[in-house]
């Protein structure tokens, strides 16, 4: 198999990038708990023989090749493979994980408690802070069902869904805050309850949740870090407007928007790079869900360390415990 020697520095870099457990602004409630996306910079002919090693290994007749193929238990020699040293994502691969939950609290802190600039990432460590005691004193799925809440009500269909969603939603604030032993900043949270601050609430947010954005940011900006022009390969995502990818571009910073050459969309299926970084983000999706649930495999969740970003939304360090209470480092720090 081929080396997978980076591209000579002269020439402009592409990046070959997709995600897994996106469910766009639903944050909690749906099919997943978290969301991972991936990027690689490996030759096509490197993926290509790649993808044509792993369809003989797991005996798969796919023309493409996804993610749950290397997940399935019988085919473990493979992602092992395909993660470790002797495999081609290696040193060559960028993971941004986030646990969509405690991205949930941050964006609620951000939009009930008057923070003008959500996109800073100014509010991580109080939000780490509440997620951490409200997990703690509440149970993940109390606190969950909580976050539910708001999430529904900056995704309401209509001015009438919106206000019955937010007095639901200033009740249950008002209970939990008496039982959380935290101070919260900007006096806390103000759910407004009158249309023309609904309407705002609802205008503001819409756009501002999917943990897509932030996490494409962190891609740029570690592909740009070292100033050399690059270029992005994407699966096809619709949550990627022109106004989202702009947004991500202003937020990995001077150097990284200064070496973005530009952002196109390939299906999947037709770039074999994209679907290592299929393979890359459907594995550490899966992962780092086991470890929220407390049912880690230790081997596995090694296997992935060297992957992720130390930007990731996380509550904790990683290789991380199986109770995401006990974690503590601040994600963006």
């Amino acid at each position: 198999m081929p080396s997978a020697a980076r591209v000579p520095a002269s020439t402009t870099l592409e990046v070959a990038c997709d995600e897994s457990g996106s469910e766009g602004e639903k944050l909690v409630g749906g099919s997943t708990d978290t969301f991972v996306h991936a990027s690689v910079a490996v030759s096509t002919a490197v993926a290509e023989e790649t993808i044509a090693r792993v369809r003989v290994e797991a005996r798969s007749p796919a023309t493409e090749v996804k993610a749950s193929v290397v997940l399935r238990p019988q085919n473990r020699r493979v992602l092992e493979w395909l993660l470790g040293d002797r495999g081609p994502l290696l040193g060559h691969s960028h993971v941004h994980l986030t646990d969509k939950a405690l991205h949930l609290t941050e964006r609620m802190l951000w939009l009930l408690g008057g923070v003008r600039d959500g996109m800073a990432g100014g509010l991580a460590g109080d939000a780490s802070v509440l997620h951490r005691e409200a997990v703690r004193r509440l149970g993940r799925a109390a606190w969950v069902s909580v976050l539910a809440g708001f999430n529904d009500v900056v995704r309401a269909r209509s001015l009438e869904e919106a206000t019955t969603g937010a007095a639901v939603l200033a009740c249950r604030l008002s209970e939990v805050g008496g039982q959380l032993d935290v101070r919260l900043p900007s006096g806390g949270w103000s759910v407004p309850l009158e249309p023309d601050g609904l309407l705002r609430l609802v205008a503001t947010g819409r756009g501002a949740l999917d943990p897509i954005v932030p996490a494409l940011a962190e891609a740029l900006r570690h592909w740009g870090s070292a100033g050399r022009p690059f270029r992005v390969v994407h699966d096809v995502q619709a949550s990627l407007t022109e106004a989202a990818v702009r947004v991500a571009v202003t937020a990995s910073g001077a150097e990284a928007s200064g070496a973005f050459r530009g952002l196109h969309f390939v299906e999947s299926h037709a770039d074999p790079r994209v679907q290592l970084a299929d393979f890359l983000a459907g594995a550490v999706r899966r992962i780092a869900s086991q470890v929220l649930a407390g049912d880690a495999d230790p081997d596995l969740v090694t296997l992935v360390a060297p992957y992720l970003s130390d930007r990731s939304i996380w509550l904790g360090p990683w290789p991380a415990e199986s109770d995401p209470t006990s974690l503590t480092r601040v994600p963006g720090q």
